[in-house]
């Protein structure tokens, strides 16, 4: 016959050990380990207010380190939490710099014609996109906690911005007001960052689930390559829409008139040549240099093949001017008043969150594989503060990039300062060699993004969702098809609130177990995860595998109240002794508010009324400390409280445990 599972029981048995201040002995006949439930100490108010914000807020005690230092100690230990680089920087020494220089050097290979590519993507200037690598790494190398991560603008980001930004203003007709907007909310996205991290609020970007993550990033990668169509075929009159349907009739519409071979070889070409070298870099990791290398070769051949046949004559779109120098100040240039205040403000919010999902998650990937930490909180004002110092020198939304960061890894990067080393090549280049630029064909930018973002397709994540959880895929085909079929805006919501409806349906429907013993010996488990298991005669023995709270408290009492009731129709049918205890496991109830409370004495007046007793078994801490002081141990009566199932049954049922 079936049976339930009673871990909980073990991991709370440490935490009732340490309750000494209310240990009792009781009659060694009733409990065989001579001990029953304690009571923790009360707390006042304050102390449990204090206690919650700190787990909340500070659960890694970030002062830890300040204590019982001198005051000069703690300043100097507060600017170095600030400025990490001041730690580090002292054990730096020429070996790490030569691994930081060639993977500076690669990674600046790879970002400089992505960052013109993304920029036509967020529909702003190249040269914004060469502004983006080149001021926020260094504020990042000095603030950031992450040693791998690349910071410059991404695909996903420079997407979603230019899709929002592109349905306030037109950037053709309007190029300055929908460049200053794109500033305005690069602002609000560093001020959004910033202050999540300031004030410890990290854990808000938790609520978007790893599952929806993959499907948003998938879809955001074949959205982006649809669109990218546009220049691998050369095609003038393309789309403002960035569903699936307008792409592919936009680029069937002009399949007659608006294709141009000659793009389109040079496109296919070296896309062709993009993707075998991602392909080599993949089989041998010693040749990760070779397609990070690969996108500035493709830029420079196709260049100047495009300048000496002047095919740009014949239809080949090319990049044309790119302003030469670094990055004009932009402060004045933000909407700090007027009607495009609260939009920028909106959708820098929107794109901020994604951008400091994404690099939070690239940062503990990487810190992960060279096994060490990275500060989140930290993470987060240094990205905070680089957005909001590139608002006001020309630069749009930066953050990690997952391609740069593992070619930077690859690489043997050893610490930021890679990062300082990428930005000093990208402003040499600004500085120089922007005019060079001129003749770079389009077809080039559109052939490096889709090599760049077909990595954002998951397909062994998404298999492993479909594996382990059908709810968390359902999570993931939301957020992917909300993206190719609406937009992307319209995948990061469905995403959210998929990812939050998930939350809502575990919390309001919990799990709970029919619990049996397992033959000789006293553990009892889920009868459906062990068939072994066998229910104990004229006992029920059910489990909550939740907290209870008002959202689930009257759930949790009725499927109490089912068990028992299909227990009595199967004991009506087989003849068996009717049920005489109810022994409900508390152990994975690590709380209850006064609803939950509330359930267990209507819980416990139907029972009367059936003439069954209830038990409870292995209440936690802080559940036992709220039924006293609700006055329910009163009620129930401190003898039907126990530290285990097994004191339980062993007290109720002996003869039942006697035939173990």
């Amino acid at each position: 016959m079936p049976r339930a599972v009673s871990d909980g029981g073990e991991e709370h048995e440490a935490d009732v050990a340490s309750w000494t201040s209310s240990h009792r002995r009781m009659d060694s006949a009733q409990h065989g380990h001579g001990y029953k439930v304690g009571f923790p100490p009360k707390k006042n108010l304050l102390t449990e207010f204090s206690d919650a914000v700190r787990e909340t807020f500070f659960a890694d005690d970030p002062l830890r380190e300040y204590k019982d230092q001198p005051t000069s100690k703690k300043i100097w230990l507060g600017v170095q939490h600030a400025f990490p680089v001041l730690d580090w920087s002292r054990h730096y020494s020429l070996s790490k710099f030569k691994g930081d220089f060639i993977s500076g050097l690669t990674i600046a290979s790879l970002c400089i014609p992505q960052d013109i590519g993304y920029s036509k993507l967020a529909n702003l200037p190249a040269e914004v996109g060469l502004y983006s690598s080149f001021v926020p790494p260094l504020i990042y190398a000095a603030m950031g906690s992450s040693r791998d991560i690349a910071i410059g603008p991404v695909a996903v980001v420079s997407l979603l911005l230019g899709t929002l930004l592109h349905n306030e203003i037109d950037p053709k007709t309007h190029p300055l007001e929908y460049k200053r907007l794109a500033f305005t909310a690069t602002f609000f996205a560093g001020v959004t960052q910033a202050a999540l991290g300031f004030f410890r609020l990290g854990f808000i970007i938790e609520f978007l689930s790893h599952a929806a993550i993959v499907g948003f990033m998938a879809g955001a990668a074949i959205t982006i390559a649809l669109q990218q169509l546009k220049g691998i075929l050369g095609i003038v009159n393309f789309t403002k829409k960035s569903d699936i349907a307008s792409v592919m009739r936009s680029v069937w519409g002009n399949v007659h008139h608006g294709w141009n071979w000659q793009t389109i070889l040079i496109g296919v070409s070296f896309l062709a040549f993009l993707l075998v070298a991602k392909y080599i870099g993949k089989k041998n990791r010693k040749l990760f240099w070779i397609p990070a290398i690969a996108p500035l070769i493709s830029v420079i051949i196709s260049t100047f093949f495009v300048y000496i046949t002047h095919a740009e004559k014949h239809g080949v779109a090319i990049v044309k001017n790119i302003n030469k120098g670094i990055n004009p100040p932009s402060a004045s240039l933000i909407y700090f008043s007027g009607p495009y205040l609260a939009t920028g403000f909106r959708i820098g919010v929107i794109a901020g969150m994604v951008g400091l999902t994404e690099a939070i998650a690239i940062g503990r990937t990487f810190a992960a594989l060279k096994d060490y930490q990275i500060d989140g909180n930290k993470e987060m004002v240094a990205l905070g503060t680089m957005n909001i110092v590139g608002s006001m020198t020309s630069c749009y939304i930066a953050t990690g990039s997952f391609s740069r960061s593992a070619v930077n890894y690859m690489a043997g990067c050893k610490t930021a300062v890679s990062n300082v080393v990428m930005s000093i090549v990208v402003m040499l280049t600004l500085l120089l060699i922007t005019p060079l630029f001129k003749y770079t064909p389009n077809a080039i930018l559109a052939s490096i993004i889709i090599s760049a973002v077909l990595g954002l397709i998951d397909f062994e994540s998404a298999y492993l969702i479909w594996k382990v959880d059908k709810l968390d895929f359902l999570a993931c085909l939301g957020a992917f098809f909300g993206v190719i079929f609406a937009s992307v805006e319209y995948g990061l919501l469905i995403a959210v609130a998929i990812s939050l409806a998930k939350i809502l349906l575990q919390v309001t429907r919990p799990r709970t177990a029919l619990l049996g013993n397992l033959p000789r010996t006293t553990i009892y488990r889920n009868v459906e995860q062990y068939p072994d298991a066998t229910k104990v005669p004229g006992l029920l023995i059910v489990r909550v595998d939740s907290a209870i709270y008002f959202t689930n408290s009257n759930y949790v009492k009725e499927r109490i109240l089912r068990w028992l009731r299909d227990e009595e129709e199967q004991q009506q049918d087989q003849k068996l002794p009717k049920t005489e205890f109810l022994i409900v496991e508390l152990s994975p109830v690590i709380d209850i508010d006064t609803s939950g409370i509330h359930a267990l004495e209507e819980l416990l007046k139907t029972l009367e009324k059936r003439k069954i007793q209830l038990v409870l078994a292995n209440p936690g801490s802080a559940v036992i400390e709220k039924l006293r002081a609700a006055k329910f141990t009163d009620m129930i009566g401190e003898d039907k409280i126990f530290l285990t199932v097994g004191d339980a049954v062993k007290n109720f049922a002996p003869k039942a445990v006697d035939n173990v």
